[in-house]
């Protein structure tokens, strides 16, 4: 198998042994993320999301020892290995009291190296990895909290869960997390979406068929159920499947194997389920649209993702992150946002969610020629003119004239009857009256 056996963040100011520690470290198979330094290091480690690090010990600015340190503050059971060409037996003590998982003296060898990063992986690659897999998922809501709260608890174990949720609120990224979080980390993740396949390829696609199975099918063809064996499989949106094959699932997931159309033998299979759907399956069991005993094979752990306009908090956190990202991929500095056009991000409803907002935010990197994203770009990327609430002060303003003007209307403009339909004594209403600038005697002819 050629994908890599880890994650290694490599950390070392010297570019020379940058180059031919990464060199090495991708010969044996192993992907490596090298920066310069240890707020470099720091920059990526939650978006590279490495299995083992390995930096050096003396560096400008920040050293290995602060570096260790500060990964430990954040991510405690991730493997940390110190090289250095002053290698001395007190600084090894030093490095593994606080908390080294190994020392290594330059120049390296290249085998001690290879070693020592398998035993990293072998020891602590899992863990490391369940540790801050979920970070990717920024938020500080408290509703999106008790969702990846659940999630954590539910990624050890082997239940179905079905994850709803409006559409781009991200429901693919948390089936991922829970699958890179699980036992099943190792194998493959596998992701179909159910809705976007006419139904008679859908069942070719999930279960797969033989040659000659139909018309067209000139070659055998895995379905992605045994692709995914070992592994996790996302069915999303499973709402949108054909009653037809809901029968064929469920028929599956009671027999833990599978059929290819068109054969007569089974193959068992063995595959961590996970489902997702914006739709709501309750109504669509009643509706006759989708089968009750499905939907309770498939429901044993629910994660219900609240929609943007339900956690505005994390529109700022996710910004950040967005603007981060995007000046990486274009290798540039990052952008920021005006306050006035961030208020008019949080303010806005969103209703493709976080993909809605990742898209505003691409576009406004793209077009703003500025490093600063101004108001009136943020609101073009929004697609609509400036249709801000009223405060308190005028729409309580507007009802008040609009109920007097209605009063007076149906009264003729005769202030008594219209003070006592208010409840209001005389003298109140003619106040409430002046402060609207309404004149009583427009009124008289429109009885």
């Amino acid at each position: 198998m050629n994908m890599p056996c880890g994650r290694v963040l490599l950390v070392d100011d010297d570019p020379g042994l940058l180059r031919l520690l990464s060199l090495r470290l991708r010969s044996f198979g192993h992907e490596v993320k090298a920066v310069a330094s240890g707020s470099q290091a720091l920059a990526v480690l939650n978006s590279f999301r490495p299995q083992t690090v390995i930096t050096d010990l003396r560096m400008e600015g920040m050293d290995g020892i602060e570096l260790l340190d500060e990964i430990h503050r954040r991510q405690p059971s991730l493997p940390v290995m110190l090289i250095t060409a002053h290698g001395t037996i007190p600084e090894a003590v030093a490095a593994t009291h606080r908390g080294a998982f190994g020392f290594l003296t330059k120049p390296v060898d290249k085998e001690s190296l290879h070693e020592q990063v398998l035993q990293a992986l072998r020891v602590y690659g899992s863990s490391a990895l369940d540790h801050d897999v979920f970070e990717d998922i920024v938020t500080r809501s408290p509703l999106m909290e008790d969702v990846l709260a659940k999630a954590r608890l539910v990624a050890q174990s082997e239940s179905s869960v079905l994850i709803t949720g409006d559409s781009g609120t991200g429901k693919e990224l948390l089936a991922r997390a829970i699958h890179y979080a699980s036992p099943r980390t190792g194998q493959g993740f596998l992701a179909i979406n159910c809705g976007a396949i006419p139904e008679h390829l859908l069942e070719s696609e999930l279960f797969g068929h033989e040659k000659g199975a139909f018309t067209g099918a000139t070659r055998s063809h895995t379905g992605i159920f045994q692709s995914a064996d070992r592994g996790t499989l996302l069915l999303d949106e499973i709402g949108d499947m054909p009653l037809g094959l809901q029968m064929k699932l469920l028929r599956v997931l009671q027999e833990g194997e599978v059929r290819r159309v068109g054969s007569a033998t089974s193959m068992k299979i063995d595959v961590r389920l996970i489902s997702a759907t914006h739709r709501d399956l309750n109504a669509r069991m009643i509706e006759g649209r989708f089968r009750e005993d499905l939907y309770y094979r498939l429901n044993v752990v629910n994660l219900d993702i609240p929609p943007l306009a339900k956690r505005r908090e994390d529109i700022p956190l996710l910004v950040h992150r967005f603007l981060q990202q995007l000046a990486q991929a274009r290798n540039e500095p990052p952008k920021i946002y005006a306050p006035e056009a961030m208020e008019l991000l949080v303010s806005a409803e969103w209703p493709g969610n976080v993909r809605h907002l990742y898209n505003t935010v691409e576009r406004n990197v793209v077009l703003s020629t500025a490093r600063i994203i101004s108001p009136r770009l943020a609101q073009e990327a929004l697609g609509r003119g400036k249709e801000d609430l009223p405060s308190f002060s005028d729409a309580r303003h507007e009802f008040t004239r609009n109920y007097l003007t209605q009063l007076l209307s149906i009264t003729g403009g005769n202030v008594t009857k219209a003070a006592r339909m208010a409840k209001r004594n005389r003298t109140d209403f003619y106040k409430l009256l002046s402060r609207s600038n309404i004149d009583p005697a427009s009124f008289k002819n429109k009885h």
